[in-house]
C-alpha cells in the first residue's frame, strides 16, 4: 500500500482532530459487551491496529479508520466528514460504511460482495475493523450473543476479509491469529 502524508507535525494534530470528532459523535454509545465499553474504544483500537501492527502512516487512512463508524452509527453526514477532513477521508469512510436503510442480512451480503472492489486503503481499514471486532467476540463477546451467533460472525467475517487480502501482510497475520484463537474457543 502506498504511503501518503507521514509528516509527524501534521499527522498527530490531524489524527487528534479526528479522534476528538469521533469521541464527540460516539458520546454515550457503548459496545455490546457485558461491560458496556465506551464505543470510542473501538475506533481507537482500529487505528492502533492500522498504525501499530500494520505500519500505516497515511494520515487520511488513519483519520478514516477513526471515523469509520460515524456516518453509519451517529448523526454524522458524509458532507460533514468532507467539510472537516476533506474529500479523501470522506471517500474512505463511505467505502466502509453500510447502508443502514437495508436489512441486516442484505448489508452483510453486500460487504462480502463489495470487499474485493474496495480501494487498498479501505481494505486495510476493513481488515483492522474486523480484527478488532473478532478480538471483542473472543475476549468480551456481546452479552446476548449465543455461541452459534459468534460462530456465524466468524464465518461471515472470514468471507469479507477474503476480499481484502493482499494489502497488509502484518494485519492479515494478526487477523489470522485471531481466527485461530476464535476457532479454539468457539468450537
Amino acid at each position: 500500500m502506498a504511503e501518503r502524508n507521514t509528516d509527524i507535525t501534521l499527522a498527530i494534530p490531524a489524527l487528534m482532530e479526528a479522534t476528538m470528532f469521533a469521541a464527540d459523535k460516539h458520546r454515550g454509545q457503548k459496545r455490546k459487551d457485558a461491560q458496556g465499553t465506551p464505543y470510542i474504544n473501538h475506533p481507537i483500537i482500529v487505528v492502533n491496529l492500522m498504525a501499530g501492527v500494520g505500519g500505516i502512516t497515511d494520515i487520511e487512512a488513519l483519520q478514516a479508520g477513526m471515523l469509520h463508524d460515524t456516518v453509519e452509527d451517529t448523526d454524522t453526514s458524509p458532507e460533514e466528514i468532507e467539510t472537516r477532513f476533506g474529500y479523501a477521508v470522506r471517500s474512505l469512510v463511505m467505502e466502509v460504511t453500510d447502508d443502514k436503510s437495508l436489512e441486516k442480512q442484505e448489508r452483510k451480503r453486500i460487504q462480502i460482495e463489495k470487499a474485493p472492489r474496495l480501494s487498498p486503503r479501505a481494505k486495510v481499514i476493513k481488515l483492522a475493523d474486523k480484527t478488532a471486532n473478532l478480538t471483542d467476540i473472543i475476549v468480551s463477546p456481546p452479552a446476548h450473543w449465543s455461541l452459534e451467533r459468534r460462530q456465524q460472525y466468524l464465518a461471515w467475517s472470514n468471507r469479507v476479509i477474503a476480499g481484502c487480502r493482499g494489502h497488509n501482510t502484518r494485519l492479515e497475520e494478526i487477523y489470522d491469529a485471531r481466527v485461530m484463537e476464535a476457532h479454539a474457543r468457539l468450537n
